[in-house]
């Protein structure tokens, strides 16, 4: 693929940066097609992403709908039909100042005075259209051949709240059609699976203008969060943790300790109590390490696994808030290990394995990401050294693949994460192994070694589920609301065919509940193609007991599965299939 550059020299692309040059062109037609459309139109960023391209526009008063991103697209595609040659220059910062002035873009002036002053300036032009860009793009518009605006959001100018809220259109762009309606498919599976419309429509949870970004979990909802922290509750004590509760809120004063009121201030909640500063928690470690203080230890008590289902609250700006996927409180379901040196390797190793365990349960694939030492950190090149190292031993050791993700790591430490792969190929971090030098500096922990002289441990912090209201929205999203059985809030319907059976119908509800299975008789006047409809699409109940005539006669069941398909058997043997499913949650 020929592809333009900033300097006027034309060459080919290679395969890996096609598609975000496709992209950034097609954010350049983007905008031109905008300016025709809107000439008041002024432009902050436009840039290509992982998923498609996007462009940030201020357009005063006027108010956009998605009919008029048809409008944009379709005046997008005459652009491209006229086959515009795309052609680069290069202007001295002042006369890019004037330019850009003349065409009245200030957010393009306000980046000029951003950037090296010394720096000459690259320009992009497509017809009557111009745009401040350092390229590469395609050589003439035509070659952009498969893209769709995908739709309307706000932007914060720079990202900053304190800044003008711009118009952001989002669309996406391929190197080919097919691609671009593989793209679309999945996109519509996507909506079908949104979290929040079967989440509403499964009543499992919802949310409420008084509390934006605070979710209310309903009785169905509670269901499928006890079943999954039940889970997470019988595995830690198989691997050797201790579930310990920690407050909500604490003096401001543990907060500037632990590194937390310097580092991460502006995402904290704060109150006032007997005139002093409190914090309520927006992570659980420092109430953890407190608990860990609580007593002297001996070497012979490490490794110490604390494990918390810990509430949380995070300052999230509102725009940013998505369903369960971005809330302001959630539970993190943290635990703190407290070891030796020489434990950092198996202990990793341990973390792995159950964190492997936790998503192998729920069909998940996944890879590695380890993250090191950001700009805003605190401790010594020393002690991020050797915590870097010490994660990238036990990884070795494990001979399990991982990128490296430079300066991305937590001001306290560096750290694996874990990004799961959900049935439609879409990533999400959840897990994360944190290894920690500093905090155990910063509240003077110790235990006593063989030698009966003073050690500092060392700190992991770990997170399997990752926010356990996120998590919940992934599984939502990747089983469709059609959850394994022993998380679904139904696990069984008994649907009665006839009045004459009723009285079957209830036996077999009975004795589903005195097993203890989540279960409800629908014995309504009603069509039974109907029941099942409501049962199979709306409520995604696992498994449909008809009983009619037959049944009655036969002394069995017909279970409806959620394939669809529907086989007989005795109520005993259901029983047993059923009983067994939830046992070993399958």
């Amino acid at each position: 693929m020929k592809v333009i550059y900033s300097d006027g020299t034309i060459g080919e692309c290679p395969k890996e940066e096609e598609l975000h040059v496709i992209r950034h062109t097609a954010a350049h037609v983007l905008a031109q097609a905008v300016k025709r459309l809107y000439p008041h139109a002024a432009f902050g960023y436009g840039p290509a992403t992982e998923k498609g391209f996007y462009y940030d526009i201020d357009l005063g008063d006027t108010k956009l709908s998605d009919t008029d991103l048809a409008a944009i697209e379709q005046e997008m595609r005459e652009i491209v039909k006229a086959n515009l040659q795309i052609k680069p220059f290069i202007l001295p910062r002042a006369e890019a100042l004037k330019l850009m002035e003349e065409r009245k873009e200030p957010y393009k002036v306000e980046h000029i005075a951003d950037l090296d002053e010394n720096e000459p300036l690259s320009f992009f032009q497509q017809g009557e259209y111009i745009d401040m860009c350092t390229g590469p793009h395609l050589t003439y518009t035509k070659t952009l051949k498969a893209f769709k605006l995908t739709g309307l959001s706000g932007a914060y100018w720079k990202n900053d709240s304190k800044n003008k809220m711009l118009t952001r259109i989002n669309g996406t762009a391929f190197s080919s059609g097919k691609e671009l309606e593989d793209f679309l498919k999945l996109q519509e599976e996507a909506e079908r699976r949104d979290h929040r419309k079967i989440g509403k429509e499964m009543k499992l949870f919802m949310f409420s203008d008084e509390g934006p970004g605070f979710p209310f979990f309903l009785p169905n909802g509670m269901i499928v969060r006890n079943s999954l922290l039940d889970y997470w509750r019988e595995l830690h004590a198989e691997n050797g943790y201790q579930e310990i509760s920690t407050p909500l809120i604490m003096n401001r004063c543990l907060w500037e300790t632990s590194g937390h009121w310097d580092h991460y201030k502006d995402n904290m909640y704060a109150t006032c109590i007997d005139d002093e500063d409190y914090c309520i928690k927006p992570m659980n470690c420092p109430g953890g390490v407190m608990v860990y203080a609580n007593e002297p230890h001996s070497y012979r008590e490490l490794p110490m696994r604390l494990a918390e289902l810990g509430l949380v609250h995070r300052h999230e700006l509102k725009g940013t808030l998505h369903g369960l996927f971005r809330v302001r409180c959630f539970t993190q379901d943290d635990a703190h290990i407290f070891m030796r040196k020489n434990q950092i390797s198996d202990e990793i190793a341990g973390v792995v394995r159950l964190i492997n365990e936790v998503y192998t349960k729920f069909g998940f694939e996944y890879f590695l990401e380890l993250s090191t030492r950001p700009e805003n950190s605190m401790g010594s090149d020393e002690d991020w050294e050797a915590a870097t190292n010490g994660l990238k031993d036990a990884l070795d050791l494990l001979k399990l693949p991982y990128t490296i993700n430079e300066g991305d790591g937590a001001f306290y430490g560096p750290k694996i994460d874990f990004h799961l792969k959900d049935c439609l190929g879409r990533t999400w971090q959840c897990g994360t192994i944190q290894l920690d030098f500093q905090m155990p500096i910063n509240f003077d922990l110790a235990y006593v070694d063989e030698n009966d002289e003073r050690q500092r441990p060392i700190m992991i912090h770990r997170v399997c589920f990752g926010s356990i209201e996120r998590f919940i929205g992934i599984l939502t999203e990747h089983f469709a609301g059609r959850f394994p059985v022993w998380l679904a809030p139904m696990q069984a319907k008994v649907l009665l065919v006839t009045k004459k059976s009723e009285s079957y119908a209830e036996e077999i509800y009975a004795m589903l509940k005195d097993a203890k299975i989540r279960c409800e008789l629908d014995n309504r006047n009603e069509k039974i193609g109907y029941m099942i409809r409501q049962a199979h699409y709306t409520e995604r109940v696992p498994y449909m007991i008809i009983i009619g005539e037959k049944e009655l006669e036969d002394h069995t069941v017909s279970i409806r599965t959620r394939d669809g398909k529907t086989v007989t058997m005795t109520p005993e043997e259901f029983l047993t299939k059923i009983t067994s499913e939830i046992k070993n949650r399958i």
